[in-house]
């Protein structure tokens, strides 16, 4: 099986999909053939009576693989909430089996994959299992992206005691500045805090940007890319 990474978060609205593609696309600048994977997809727009999984189309457009949509992205449900609880409200059976047997053919074909849940780690798939189980499944190096400001220190040191409490290794931590703020003391000490506290490797911080292929923001998700891509 070849290498891939489970991307998860401290919350929802951390900015996992921004520092996902931006690993992809540093990954591809590496030369190495990457695939996305978005088991579950909620908060979808509908177009002509379908959901639109913006996230997952996101992915697939910076991988350029020839997957189809239904292959990186099995179940799209339109409620923005837990993708257990919009599977209920919406009638949708997501099925564990079949996002398995997605993840591990694509592990097998591609270089990398990166396969991201929704929301944090403790969020329902569906019923009682929770992303951490699919996770805990696929037996992946997990790399959890964190908010800059405060309160990320408790998130992030929660994250990764979940992960770790399943015998996951944490192979980095992320910090992502998803909103536009300025940079006070908590912004400035938290990384190393999370660092020695955790004892995990806080891989790089991504500033603010609507776009992460800009050559700045390049040359920070390359950075970033290089110290994951060593771990695994």
């Amino acid at each position: 099986m070849n290498k891939g990474i489970f991307m998860t978060g401290t919350g929802t609205g951390v900015g996992k999909t921004f520092v996902s593609t931006g690993l992809i696309m540093a990954m591809k600048e590496r030369g190495l053939d990457v695939c996305p994977v978005k088991p579950v997809e909620s908060g979808c727009r509908i177009s002509k009576g379908e959901a639109v999984p913006a996230d997952a189309l996101g992915l697939l457009r910076a991988s350029g693989v020839k997957e189809t949509l239904n292959t990186i992205n099995p179940y799209r449900l339109r409620h923005p909430l837990a993708p257990s609880v919009a599977a209920e409200m919406e009638g949708v059976v997501i099925s564990r089996k079949k996002i398995l047997s997605a993840c591990c053919r694509l592990l097998n074909s591609y270089d990398v994959v990166i396969i991201e849940g929704a929301g944090g780690i403790m969020t329902p798939v569906y019923k009682r299992y929770l992303f951490l189980d699919l996770a805990a499944d696929l037996g992946l190096p997990v790399v959890v992206v964190s908010a800059a400001g405060l309160g990320t220190i408790n998130h992030t040191l929660l994250t990764i005691e979940a992960a770790r409490g399943r015998g996951l290794e944490v192979a980095a931590v992320v910090i992502n500045h998803a909103v536009k703020s300025r940079k006070g003391p908590a912004e400035r000490t938290n990384p190393g805090v999370i660092a020695r506290l955790a004892r995990v490797d806080v891989a790089g911080i991504v500033p603010h940007s609507a776009n992460p292929g800009t050559p700045r923001m390049m040359k920070i998700f390359g950075g970033i890319a290089d110290r994951i891509l060593s771990r695994l």
